[in-house]
């Protein structure tokens, strides 16, 4: 026998849902970091670009180097590049401290302390400083 067809209704009900303001990532630090975080890889994107600009400049000779820093010079950019500086470090700290949760690392049968694998992150971001440091000042 065939199951009695099932009866339509054709309003839904709505579920209450309380307003959300567009602002609720400013309430928590947790969220407001999560955001930034977000919002840095557009700086990330912009140091790809300047880098590749600068590698540009210096492929079209003294003449083109010239007018990369011409550019360089202009203070949109500087504050521009200093505002990039900020969110690549905040970057960079905020993912080194995420580490210890994306990777887990085995060593000897036991797992290693999560403080061991973002003080190694560290500990190499200090290495590669001081090497570039050490070339460019000679």
């Amino acid at each position: 026998m065939n199951p009695p067809p099932t009866s339509y209704t054709e309003f839904h009900p709505r579920w209450y849902r309380s307003p959300v303001s567009a602002y609720w990532w400013l309430r928590s630090g947790t969220y407001l970091a999560f955001i930034l975080r977000e919002i840095s890889s557009v700086f990330v994107a912009w140091a790809v670009v300047y880098l590749l600009l600068l590698v540009r400049a210096v492929s079209r000779g003294s003449g083109g180097y010239r007018d990369f820093l011409d550019l360089s010079a202009n203070p949109g950019i500087l504050f521009l590049n200093l505002v990039t500086l900020f969110f690549l470090a905040f970057h960079a700290v905020t993912w080194f401290n995420l580490a210890p949760q994306a990777m887990v690392v085995h060593a000897g049968g036991k797992r290693v302390p999560g403080v061991w694998i973002a003080a190694s992150n560290y500990t190499m971001w200090a290495v590669a400083t001081v090497v570039v440091v050490w070339i460019i000042l000679g």
